[in-house]
């Protein structure tokens, strides 16, 4: 396999830039700029803080991830993902909080790059990876719903979790805004039929100009940006969090969660985007792009980061073909903060949900969902509901802990139900039709077949190996056998030293690199002896013989 270069794709790309892909990814940045920006700005809100504080993201952590990153295409910047963790970050630890918990992800993720941890990825079962996403689909549904509605919370309401937020949700279900839903309905109305109309220009800068232009000429009184938010068009200044060990043994698990799911959101978009270009991305070298473009956006305000699929595939779709496109949609989108942000002030909270609404519509893989658990078996199954469950009751580091632990322990339970020890059956020739074509084995000789990998979930197996008083020899077929542990080479051990005890001796056939390796390190091949270990069954067989 061709080893993962630690070399951003930009250098190598260069090589062969001209003018021609310079203008196709200039005419592809400024395009991924309009569709992130409203994206930016609701992203921004429902992870609980400013609106420019999405800006900020999507300008410096998407110019050092393209700068930086393994992909030829990938665009970063605030993904949906992120929203519910950074929330919850936000209203325990507040933004000082925040920028540590991100700083120590970005420390997290340039070390997995550097150790070569990108392929490691793969491990973490599709069926995690569908249950929280979904979950997070539904936990930024149900986040949503207050603006949509213009529902009013008595004072001191707290909705940090998503069970709160339903509970708060149906207490108030009557101080719904009539108007404020009229609103939300418009413009959700036109993010699902936009598309059918119109590819070049994004729905979401069609509902936003919309959902101005209700509020503001029809003098509907509907709460907007600017009456919930103080708006700021400043650039990103340089903020220091505070690296006290409190603070940091506190935000040490958010960091981990947020370097976990950045690694898995940003190395899927790699692979989405090398099928949409038939190429291949650098997943390690985008690790470290991803560390060091998460540490960047919370030096500068922002929030975390990752490669989002949606902006990633536009950029595809409008001819970026370099990570030039990435690194101009951000110099945009420094423009439109400084000429354009004070104008935010005036996009209707329902807008902003009704965007929102699509993107968790579009992130929820409820079809897959579906066929999962149509199709799956019944421990994936398990696996997927948990995950799913956890994350809208709890939150996705109780999610994907237990998820894991799950997936690892049913995962060691069907491997351990694959591993057989079976002894040869014996037949007398006379009574079976077929005892012409058998292998002619001594009364004193007994045969064990072991199948499957030995590891210490199937170790005890071994102690169901019995003998005869008249056994003189045991042979271990072991050629379906791929791997050996500690705890079954113990067992093996110590099934060693009842064949000693009863002057049994034990032969070995066909056993597999890994596991004589394993036999060869314990010292056990010294103690049965080099020569009873045969490459062949007849070999064996013939070898036991002559004892």
């Amino acid at each position: 396999m061709k080893k993962d270069k630690l070399k951003p794709m930009l250098f190598s790309v260069m090589k062969t830039y001209d003018g021609k892909k310079f203008v196709t990814d200039v005419i592809s940045g400024i395009i991924v700029a309009i569709i992130a920006l409203p994206l930016s700005i609701a992203l921004a809100l429902a992870s609980g803080v400013g609106p420019e504080q999405g800006i900020y993201t999507a300008i410096v952590a998407g110019f050092i991830i393209s700068f930086l990153g393994g992909s030829r295409v990938q665009i970063a910047g605030p993904t949906a993902a992120f929203a519910t963790i950074v929330a919850g970050i936000v209203a325990k630890n507040g933004m000082g909080g925040l920028a540590l918990a991100t700083v120590l992800a970005g420390i997290l993720l340039i070390v997995m790059g550097l150790l070569r941890l990108g392929s490691l990825i793969r491990f973490i079962p599709y069926t995690i990876t569908t249950g929280f996403t979904a979950g997070i689909a539904v936990t930024i549904l149900v986040g949503q719903i207050k603006d949509f509605l213009g529902l009013t919370y008595p004072a001191g309401t707290v909705t940090i979790e998503t069970m709160e937020k339903m509970e708060a949700i149906v207490k108030n279900i009557s101080t719904i805004n009539v108007q404020a839903l009229i609103v939300g309905v418009v413009c959700l109305a036109i993010l699902i039929v936009w598309p059918y109309i119109s590819e070049k220009i994004p729905g979401s800068l069609i509902a936003v100009i919309v959902g101005i232009v209700m509020v503001k000429f029809l003098k509907m009184n509907v709460n907007t940006i600017g009456d919930l938010y103080t708006i700021s068009n400043k650039l990103p200044g340089f903020t220091m969090p505070d690296f006290s060990l409190g603070m940091i043994k506190n935000i040490a698990p958010d960091a981990v969660t947020i370097a976990i799911l950045a690694a898995i959101e940003s190395l899927l978009s790699c692979v989405v985007a090398d099928g949409m270009i038939n190429s291949h991305h650098r997943s390690n070298m985008e690790l470290i792009a991803q560390g060091a473009g998460n540490i960047g956006s919370a030096l500068f305000g922002g929030i975390p980061a990752t490669g989002a699929i949606a902006r990633t595939a536009a950029n595809i779709k409008n001819g970026g073909r370099t990570p030039v496109a990435g690194m101009v949609h951000s110099v945009i989108l420094i423009l439109v903060l400084v000429l354009l942000m004070p104008y935010a002030a005036l996009i209707p909270m329902p807008t902003i949900a009704a965007i929102l609404f699509m993107v968790a519509y579009n992130m929820c893989q409820w079809r897959t969902f579906v066929h999962l658990c149509k199709t799956a078996p019944l421990s994936d199954i398990v696996v997927l509901v948990v995950t799913f469950v956890l994350t809208v009751v709890f939150d996705l580091v109780v999610a994907i802990e237990v998820g894991m632990i799950m997936a690892c322990v049913l995962f060691m339970k069907r491997m351990s139900d694959e591993s057989v020890v079976s002894g040869w059956k014996y037949y007398d020739p006379e009574d079976d039709p077929d005892g012409m074509e058998l292998k002619e084995i001594p009364k004193q000789v007994r045969i064990y077949e072991i199948s499957g990998p030995m590891f210490f979930g199937d170790a005890d197996r071994l102690a169901g190996v019995h003998f005869k008083d008249f056994t003189k020899v045991i042979i271990f077929r072991m050629r379906g056998v791929p791997a050996l542990d500690a705890s079954a080479m113990h067992a093996m051990e110590q099934l060693y030293e009842r064949c000693k005890a009863a002057d049994v001796q034990m032969v070995f056939s066909h056993v597999n690199e890994q596991p004589m390796k394993t036999m060869e390190k314990s010292g056990f091949v010294e103690k049965v002896g080099r020569d009873n270990f045969r490459k062949h069954i007849d070999d064996a067989i013939e070898w036991a013989s002559q004892m």
